[in-house]
């Protein structure tokens, strides 16, 4: 082992060392409050807008605030020199993704569990996936990004850009797929999404830096004040788990095969469009703080998006709806193997 990696291995905390466990204990505390105590996720969401879950919002705003004080203005205007990143980015999430989904997903759907799932919820199922594929990231990506060390700055240029995408090219692409003309991007779900989880938090950290260093000095700022974040980040996570799995509790138990079906072309999906993205890094030759972050928006998801469009379009009770939900569950636990992955290969862009 290097004296580098010695160093990273000596600066990890107690709860990322054993963060596997953290999240599987989340899980099942999630599962089981949403089973047995449904009252707590029944009061949780009441405290919604636009399809946007506001206590799982104050936790993503916790959990991307701490990278965001990181960056300041001049490495934003640096990021949009490197247009590498962003071109892996763009391609990989709209002339890619969207279709690959496709494809794995009705193949699944249609041919491997065709004696297992009529006809028509196999259709709903394909049709839920589609929103999912046509949907990257938004907030998460964030987390990800932190947890792989990635370029805050290269990060925020990277989900902006492929927000104003997204307000072109979902609806054409969802349409296409699913051969439906009325779909209709949900704004007020898009919009909230980008002011909770870019706009503030990039607002608050701007404000928060430039105000500490001014005041105290660069040398307070990261050695005193950035420290008082170390775990917030992974306590944020964490916390997020144990909301969405509770809101998830009853469908888990009596639906335990069909997400299970719907979690496998979603898994398969996920890694194959990290390992585009990665691979592609990797042969251009980029910096793993940019590979990393680059390949983590392509494979989560905008999953408030997609879960909005899915009830509009197909009702609450759907299979579509039923789909994107399982998106949601899988998405934490599949993107830290990723995360996991994309650290232990770190030396691959050395």
């Amino acid at each position: 082992m290097s004296i580098k990696e010695k160093k990273q291995k000596a600066g990890i905390s107690f709860f990322e060392k054993y963060l596997t466990i953290w999240v599987a204990l989340c899980i099942v505390v999630g599962v089981a409050i949403g089973h047995f105590v449904p009252v707590i996720p029944d009061t949780l969401s009441k405290f919604e807008y636009a399809q946007v879950s506001i206590p799982v919002a104050i936790l993503i705003w916790l959990m991307i605030y701490p990278m965001m004080l990181k960056i300041d203005f001049t490495s934003i205007v640096n990021a949009t020199k490197k247009p590498k990143g962003l071109t892996i980015t763009c391609v990989t999430n709209w002339l890619i993704k969207p279709f690959t989904m496709y494809v794995i997903a009705a193949f699944f759907f249609k041919f491997v569990f065709k004696a297992i799932l009529p006809a028509d919820i196999a259709a709903e199922y394909l049709a839920g996936a589609v929103l999912l594929g046509a949907a990257p990231c938004t907030a998460m990506v964030f987390v990800w990004s932190h947890l792989t060390k990635g370029d805050g700055a290269y990060t925020l240029v990277q989900v902006a850009i492929n927000d104003l995408i997204l307000l072109l090219a979902f609806t054409p692409i969802v349409a296409l797929l699913l051969g439906v003309s009325d779909v209709a991007v949900p704004y007020d779900t898009l919009f909230l999404s980008v002011v909770l989880f870019v706009v503030i938090p990039f607002a608050a950290g701007f404000i928060s830096r430039t105000s500490i260093i001014k005041n105290k000095g660069k040398d307070y700022f990261e050695n005193v004040f950035l420290k008082k974040f170390d775990n917030i980040t992974i306590m944020g996570l964490l916390l997020t788990l144990v909301i969405i799995f509770s809101f998830q509790g009853d469908k888990i138990i009596n639906n335990p095969m069909h997400i299970g079906l719907i979690a496998i072309p979603l898994i398969i999906q996920t890694f194959f469009i990290f390992a585009v993205a990665y691979l592609w890094a990797k042969v251009w030759k980029l910096p793993h703080n940019i590979a990393a972050p680059a390949s983590m928006i392509g494979a989560s998801n905008f999953f408030e998006l997609a879960v909005a469009v899915a009830i509009s379009l197909f009702g609450l009770q759907s299979g579509a709806t039923l789909a994107t939900v399982v998106g949601v569950l899988v998405e934490v636990p599949v993107m830290l193997t990723l995360v996991k992955i994309a650290n232990n290969t770190r030396g691959w862009f050395e």
